[in-house]
């Protein structure tokens, strides 16, 4: 497994002619109690924060889900990201997995999801993108949202109203996703807008913690007020204790502040 970047208990982020935003993150990661090798690789910091989890093999998914987050990972630096450069790394990462991929027997691809940070009309926001089954949720106002769709064989069948979202965890199709990066897919994320308002608390994760967890579990997790580190680090704990069936990979992002920084009130 790869993870670019490291948490960051405080970091302040100019906003042009806007202010100053206060971000705070971490991410942890567990093989987990039944695989010998984690498939799953995450990027943090500014102006991208996602999580991936492998497919096709030990060292095929292990490597798909590491080469796009370290496409990912050559945008970190600037404040922020935009969405034409976001789709043209992922698109960069799906050629160069689907050029290993042809040398390998099984093929390889990854899932992807996570938040950029962008401006829109001067304000900023995370644009959350996903590709596959792993999920972003929005924790805040003490209410948790799933924001991203699962592309999954069970979530159609869920939309569909031939099963419901307790039988989807239990059905034998459970790991059958319908959209990837790699294996000769075209790249095509889902994307919503999410203002970085204060208090607003982003968690980014693999199906390693979602198929162990309920969200009933997640949200008291989050509520729970510790800071991202702790609250990453008791999520991967609560997946284990249920059985650790899968990697597990979590990130947690949390909106600190939103300043004002500029003086408008002129000489006294």
């Amino acid at each position: 497994m790869t993870v670019v970047g490291r948490d960051r208990r405080e970091r302040h982020i100019e906003i042009p002619g806007r202010g100053e935003l206060v971000l705070a993150w971490a991410v942890r990661t567990d093989t987990g109690r039944k695989r010998t090798a984690n498939e799953d690789s995450a990027v943090v910091g500014f102006p991208v924060f996602a999580v991936a989890d492998g497919m096709g093999g030990h060292a095929a998914g292990d490597r798909a889900s590491a080469i796009v987050v370290e496409r990912l990972g050559r945008e970190r630096g600037a404040a922020f990201l935009d969405l034409r450069r976001l789709e043209r790394a992922i698109v960069e990462a799906a050629h160069e997995i689907d050029e290993l991929g042809d040398a390998t027997p099984s093929g390889m691809g990854t899932t992807l999801t996570g938040a950029a940070l962008v401006v829109d009309d001067g304000e900023p926001v995370f644009a959350v993108f996903n590709i596959g089954d792993s999920r972003v949720y929005r924790f805040e106002g003490n209410e948790l949202v799933q924001l991203t769709v699962d592309h999954s064989v069970v979530q159609e069948l869920v939309d569909a109203g031939s099963i419901s979202r307790a039988e989807a965890e239990r059905h034998p199709e459970a790991n059958v996703i319908t959209r990837a990066i790699g294996f000769h897919d075209d790249p095509d994320p889902d994307v919503w807008a999410v203002p970085a308002r204060p208090g607003l608390r982003l968690l980014m994760c693999s199906d390693g913690l979602t198929k162990e967890v309920g969200d009933d579990r997640i949200r008291l997790h989050l509520a729970a007020g510790m800071p991202p580190g702790e609250t990453a680090a008791a999520l991967v704990d609560a997946a284990l204790a249920a059985g650790g069936r899968d990697n597990v990979t979590v990130v947690v992002v949390d909106v600190l502040d939103l300043r004002d920084t500029s003086d408008t009130r002129g000489p006294r």
